[in-house]
């Protein structure tokens, strides 16, 4: 019949794991590494993709184009 809901055990080091997921930012702490990859990835990341942005822009027309047109606009 029904109602075996409990016959089977998890797996103990995977309910450790997903503890400690979910209880991440309990275990955080701020050190010089971490503050440093914090900077990369909130300053230096964003700011590489402008640049390239900025720098690319308007060198390439993706529409209209006929077979035998060069993409390149510069």
């Amino acid at each position: 019949m029904a109602g075996h809901a409990n016959s089977v055990h998890m797996d103990p080091a995977l309910v450790r794991y997903a503890n400690m997921y979910v209880k991440r930012h309990e275990y955080f702490k701020w050190t010089p590494r971490t503050a440093w990859l914090s900077i990369v990835y909130i300053l230096a990341v964003p700011a590489g993709a402008l640049w390239v942005g900025w720098k690319t822009d308007g060198k390439w027309n993706m529409r209209g184009k006929l077979r035998g047109d060069t993409m390149a606009e510069f």
